[in-house]
C-alpha cells in the first residue's frame, strides 16, 4: 500500500489530522490497534476550546455539535462553598467553550470518515516504523487478514502515551519531562440533570470537586481521591454526600442524585516529550504530551497539533516548502508548554496535596480570593481556558481557515 502520510492511531489527533489532510487533497491511511467501538467508546474529556469547535466547523463536521453541544460563556469557581463566576466570553471578546463529549466527537469523525471512504485499518497488531530518518519511511502491521505494509512520505505518531511511535525516536534524541500527582479523580456518569448550567470547579478543605455535564440530562462529576482508593469503597450515596459537601450548601442542596452507570479513577500526570519531530516522524496528542484534566486541555492540544501539522504538510505538498515541517516541533511545543503551565497551575490551585500545610491552604484561598476580585487575573484565566491561538502573537479571533495564510 502507498500513501503520502501514514497515521498511527485513530484517536482525536489521528482522525482530525486525516480529515484535515483530506481537505487539502493529501492522501493518508490510518492504522489503529483497537476496534472502532473501543476507540469511540472511551470516556474522556468533554470541554472543547473555541479553536476545536472552529476546526470542526471548517471541516463541515459540526452539525450535531451545533444541535447538541452546550456552549458555555462562563465557568464557576468555588472555595469552601463560596462561589464566583468568570465571564469567559466577555473577557475574551466572545470566545466560549462547548461541552460536547470526546465520545461524540469521535463518533462524528468516524461517521464522516466512513462517508468519505477514508482508509482506516483497525485491529492492527505489531505496528512497527521503518526508515523514519530516510525519505521513504514505512509502517508495517498484522491483522487477521495477514501482514500489511504502508509505504509513505511521512509518519504521524498519534498512538497515545503507551504507543510505539514515541519509542521510535533514538534515546539520544528524545527527552521527556514528567510530574506525577499524588492523587486521582474519582469520576461518575449519571443520568440526572446537572447541578448548574455551567461547570463548577471547587476547592474544599477535603479536596477538589468538579461538577460537569454531558447533556441537559446527563451529569459528569469528579472528586479528588487518593490514587490507591478502591471503587467499591465509594457507593453512589457516599459519592454524592461528599460531592454536596465540597460544592457547598447553596449548590449541594440542588444536587439531583441518581444511580451512576460509569465509575472510574483516573491518575493525574503532566508529561512532555521533546522533540515532536524526528526525520519523517511527527508526534501528536498523547504520544507527545499529557496534561492533568483540570482545565480540559488534552483533546484540544491533540487538535492543535493536527492543525499545525496539516499546515506544515500542505506547505510541503503545495509549495515544496520544508519550513513548516522543520518548524513543527518548536511551534507545537510552544503551545503545549503553555497549556501544561495552565493545567499545572490550575491543578495546584484547586487540589489538596498530602504534604500541604495550613500555610499552603491559606495561599490557595488567598489566590482564589485575588482571582475573584481582579479583572486582570480573570482575563488571564479566561484567555487560557478558552484556548490560546495556535501562535500567541496572532489575534485570538481570526478564523481557523486564516491560520495557514
Amino acid at each position: 500500500m502507498r500513501t503520502q502520510v501514514a497515521i498511527v492511531g485513530a484517536g482525536p489527533a489521528g482522525l482530525f489530522l486525516a480529515h484535515l489532510l483530506r481537505a487539502e487533497g493529501i492522501e493518508s491511511v490510518v492504522v489503529e490497534r483497537r476496534t472502532r467501538a473501543y476507540v469511540e467508546g472511551r470516556v474522556r474529556a468533554g470541554v472543547l476550546e473555541q479553536g476545536t469547535v472552529d476546526a470542526l466547523s471548517r471541516l463541515g463536521l459540526d452539525a450535531r455539535l451545533r444541535r447538541e453541544g452546550l456552549p458555555h460563556g462562563g465557568t464557576r469557581l468555588s472555595v469552601d462553598g463560596a462561589h464566583f463566576r468568570i465571564d469567559l466570553a466577555e473577557l475574551t471578546g466572545g470566545a466560549e467553550v462547548t461541552v460536547y463529549g470526546q465520545q461524540e466527537v469521535m463518533h462524528d469523525l468516524f461517521e464522516a470518515a466512513e462517508r468519505h471512504a477514508m482508509p482506516i485499518v483497525f485491529e492492527a497488531e505489531g505496528v512497527e516504523l521503518h526508515g523514519i530518518e530516510t525519505e521513504r519511511p514505512a509502517v508495517t502491521y498484522r491483522t487477521a487478514a495477514g501482514e500489511g505494509r504502508i509505504a509513505c512520505d511521512f509518519v504521524a505518531g498519534c498512538d497515545g502515551f503507551h504507543g510505539v511511535c514515541r519509542g521510535a525516536l533514538p534515546p539520544g534524541v528524545l527527552r521527556t519531562f514528567e510530574r506525577v500527582y499524588p492523587f486521582g479523580w474519582l469520576g461518575i456518569l449519571a443520568d440526572v440533570p446537572p447541578v448548574d448550567e455551567e461547570l463548577i470547579y471547587a476547592s474544599h478543605a477535603n479536596g477538589f470537586a468538579l461538577a460537569s455535564m454531558r447533556s441537559p440530562t446527563r451529569s459528569r462529576y469528579y472528586l479528588q481521591c487518593p490514587i490507591d482508593e478502591r471503587l467499591e469503597d465509594w457507593p453512589d450515596e457516599r459519592f454524592f454526600d461528599e460531592l454536596a459537601l465540597r460544592l457547598g450548601p447553596d449548590v449541594g442542596e440542588r444536587l439531583v442524585r441518581g444511580p451512576s452507570f460509569e465509575k472510574s479513577i483516573a491518575p493525574l500526570r503532566s508529561f512532555v516529550a521533546e522533540p515532536m519531530r524526528h526525520g519523517r516522524l511527527f508526534l501528536l496528542g498523547d504520544a507527545a504530551h499529557i496534561v492533568p484534566p483540570t482545565g480540559a486541555k488534552g483533546m484540544n492540544l491533540a487538535v492543535s497539533d493536527a492543525l499545525m501539522l496539516s499546515e506544515a504538510l500542505d506547505g510541503f505538498y503545495a509549495r515544496a516548502s520544508m519550513a513548516g515541517i522543520d518548524g513543527y516541533s518548536a511551534r507545537a511545543l510552544a503551545r503545549v508548554w503553555k497549556a501544561e503551565r495552565f493545567s499545572w497551575w490550575f491543578t495546584g490551585l484547586m487540589h489538596r496535596f498530602p504534604e500541604a500545610s495550613g500555610f499552603d491552604r491559606r495561599m490557595q484561598v488567598a489566590e482564589l480570593d485575588y482571582l475573584r476580585g481582579s479583572r486582570a487575573a480573570q482575563a488571564g484565566f479566561a484567555e487560557n481556558y478558552v484556548g490560546l491561538p495556535l501562535d500567541q502573537d496572532l489575534p485570538r479571533r481570526r478564523s481557523v481557515g486564516e491560520a495557514g495564510r
